[in-house]
């Protein structure tokens, strides 16, 4: 049995990267569903693929394509005794509980629209979301709180949700998800609307609103099969294998590695469903259930190669990816040594797919981005909205002239002026900022907002980042920009210290020094702030926002 992929694309091989971005083509049904189309075709025709290998630290779970469609449907059914129908918003608060995939299933199948959201949010922010989103259904985990969260929200909006959650126990005023399942029936018709379109937003991402309200990042039923350029060409998932993205399913990296692209190409999913991120029992633990490609952050890797793994069997695993921030060549170099793999990075966003990246023909610059996706119409454009010169910094930006290109996001959910501050003069706007060599390879500077100005040099964090963490004492770091009344900003490092060195004014100095002999010397971190852990999302992507918030305050004087 091969993949679903020949259904989708004319070809699957090819000889050059200039191959690849000349011919790749995705064909887009008219009314494409992804739990119909994808999953309930391979239940058809081998029901016993498995779909999603799932642990805690309780035991094992096994579900394959027959087994999702069985619980997609009795979800759905479910579901529709609630009242929710094509349209209608329905928040997952999972975590990374196996009931959150089968009932993104149900919610496609009713062409109703998921709102996955972390358990990490306050009431302050579930209000705002229920209310922006005009959410009526949620469905969250039993624990931490989260319940009791919506149930005070509930209280002071003065509303009437429809509130599910997935535990053991009953809870008055709410439905136990997998009873109510179970008692479902099976039997579901693809339902057909008059106005159908693979258009219709089918998933809705807040974005982390750390520089005001968060947006609400729309999808379509056409975006999963744009991820078949993230996990077919660069996750380069296997056929029948296993690939481990490690994300949360709150965040959008979920929907990139999680789901879509995976089980399209032919692969299994697994999930490993810890409370906390500890890196060896995390990596081991993966390697015990035969993974066959990884996905992480950089931060991550960074841990995993600070662990006694020289032992693992690591023979299982066929490639490695990571995203989210530029990965530093003493980790690339170590993970290498110790596993024969090659880290292989890329750029998106939560409003897209993987955009740029090292694709399999590619040989690897360390540090760069890779090279762009052929779905996109990628440019750098300078302040005065011209195309850079080579080495030359400006924005990364999509030419939407000519047309929408499928895998990026249709606009911001109920709000046009946020969409209008993005989407503008034939571009989209990422608000990130790159440069491009002379064999069109682009290396990331950072987002404009972090960019530090400091005595008329524009500095970019990660190359500082990368530099600090060459030194031996710093296991982790985050640098920003600190305002600063002569020089404007200085560079600040806050740092997380490796296990045997303590904080001191000699080994302050000891670092700053190696900094200035590593990259050029006006970028070394003129303050320094040693910390035990750096704010981070579930996902292990280090909150440089959030550092620089709390400094503007700290440092205003």
């Amino acid at each position: 049995m091969t993949s679903l992929l020949h259904k989708y694309i004319d070809r699957e091989e090819y000889d050059s990267y200039e191959d690849f971005n000349e011919n790749f083509k995705i064909n887009v049904p008219e009314d494409f569903n992804f739990a119909y189309d994808i999953v309930d075709t391979y239940a058809e025709i081998e029901p016993e693929k498995v779909a999603l290998s799932w642990c805690d630290d309780s035991g094992d779970k096994v579900f394959t394509f027959g087994d999702l469609k069985t619980l997609s449907d009795k979800a759905a059914n479910f579901f529709k005794s609630l009242g929710v129908t094509k349209g209608d918003r329905v928040l997952l608060t999972l975590k990374s509980r196996y009931d959150f995939w089968y009932c993104m299933l149900a919610l496609h199948k009713l062409k109703a629209i998921a709102v996955p959201a972390t358990h990490m949010l306050k009431p302050e922010d579930i209000e705002y979301r229920i209310t922006a989103a005009g959410i009526k259904t949620v469905v969250v985990i039993r624990e931490d709180g989260v319940p009791e969260n919506y149930a005070e929200v509930e209280e002071t909006l003065g509303v009437t949700l429809n509130k599910v959650f997935v535990g053991n126990e009953e809870k008055e005023g709410w439905y136990n998800l997998r009873k109510e399942v179970e008692k479902a029936s099976d039997e579901l018709e693809r339902p057909v609307y008059d106005d159908d379109s693979v258009e219709d937003t089918s998933v809705i991402f807040f974005s982390s609103g750390s520089t005001g309200q968060p947006k609400m990042i729309k999808h379509s039923f056409g975006y999963p099969l744009a991820h078949i350029v993230t996990s077919h060409y660069w996750h380069q998932v296997v056929e029948n294998g296993l690939h481990y993205t490690i994300a949360d399913t709150g965040w959008g990296k979920a929907l990139w590695g999680e789901i879509y692209g995976p089980w399209i190409s032919g692969s299994g999913i697994y999930i490993y469903d810890f409370d906390r991120f500890h890196p060896f029992e995390v990596l081991s633990k993966a390697l015990d259930h035969n993974i066959t490609t990884l996905c992480c952050p950089p931060t991550m890797y960074r841990f995993f190669i600070k662990e006694d793994i020289d032992d693992l069997d690591f023979s299982s695993l066929k490639h490695v990816s990571t995203a989210g921030e530029p990965l530093n060549d003493e980790v690339f170099y170590k993970f290498k040594e110790l596993t024969g793999l090659e880290i292989r990075e890329s750029f998106g966003q939560t409003e897209t797919v993987a955009t740029i990246a090292n694709f399999p023909w590619m040989d690897i610059k360390l540090g760069s981005m890779g090279k762009p996706a052929p779905l996109f119409d990628i440019h750098l454009i300078n302040k005065d909205g011209m195309d850079c010169d080579v080495g030359e910094e400006g924005e990364i930006v999509f030419d939407i002239s000519e047309g929408y290109p499928l895998g990026l996001f249709k606009g911001y959910f109920n709000n046009e002026e946020k969409t209008n501050e993005t989407i503008y003069g034939g571009y989209y706007h990422t608000g990130d900022s790159a440069w491009k060599d002379e064999d069109g390879y682009y290396w990331y500077k950072g987002r404009i907002d972090d960019i530090i100005k400091s005595s008329g040099y524009k500095i970019g964090p990660y190359e500082v980042e990368s530099a600090l963490l060459s030194h031996s004492a710093v296991l982790d770091c985050a640098v920003t920009g600190i305002p600063h009344p002569i020089r404007g900003q200085i560079v600040k490092a806050t740092i997380v210290l490796s296990e045997g060195y303590e904080a001191s004014e000699e080994l302050t100095k000891d670092i700053q020094n190696h900094v200035k002999h590593v990259t050029a010397p006006y970028k070394y971190p003129r303050a320094v702030e040693y910390v035990d852990e750096l704010p981070k999302t579930i996902s292990g992507k280090i909150m440089r926002k959030q550092i620089r918030v709390a400094d503007e305050e700290k440092y205003k004087e």
